[in-house]
């Protein structure tokens, strides 16, 4: 068996070899990982749009494999936040003909970050970076922003294998779906 995921990002990669070996019909699958595009914005901020996101990178992803993977972290609206909005991962595993989604939990990025997400338009890495909150220009490829905000409690590639995990109880329960 071939899971191919729909990107190059080594947490992203590292969660799925990590969740594989949590499934008996996965377990011996080789993983591979391709520079899948997400044909969304670089950060999404709706919940459509991020589910958009994982779901391109899914298909796009899909070349001579069983399973593609697309992760896409995104935020979304939340209703009486602090800041209006809450990040989340959205994971979409793809048979060739069903996708299969799931999410992360979600938490809040600190007020001045999100502004600037919002007002303009930049990546959590970049905003991060700017506000001079963590050295690490390319946060979201080491512990993520989840992992800086919980002092490495809940990483990155932690909250990333929630989202598969959730996708994959369709295919644990395909009865039922």
């Amino acid at each position: 068996m071939k899971i191919t995921v729909g990107s190059k990002n080594p947490q992203k990669v590292a969660a799925v070899e990590e969740i594989i070996q949590e499934y008996d019909f996965l377990k011996n699958a080789a993983v591979d990982s391709v520079a899948a595009a997400s044909d969304v914005s670089d950060q999404p901020t709706s919940l459509d749009e991020t589910i958009q996101g994982a779901l391109n990178r899914a298909r796009n992803a899909f070349k001579n494999c069983d399973y593609s993977i697309g992760l896409e972290s995104g935020l979304m609206k939340v209703p009486r936040t602090k800041t209006g909005y809450m990040d989340f991962c959205a994971g979409a595993i793809y048979d060739g003909s069903q996708f299969h989604i799931g999410l992360s939990s979600c938490f809040e990025y600190p007020i001045e970050v999100t502004k600037l997400i919002i007002e303009r338009g930049i990546e959590v890495d970049q905003a991060v970076h700017e506000l001079g909150l963590s050295d690490n220009s390319r946060i979201g490829y080491s512990e993520g922003m989840i992992g800086w905000l919980t002092r490495g409690k809940l990483t990155r590639r932690e909250y990333t294998k929630q989202a598969l995990r959730t996708a994959l109880i369709h295919l644990e329960n395909k009865k039922l779906y």
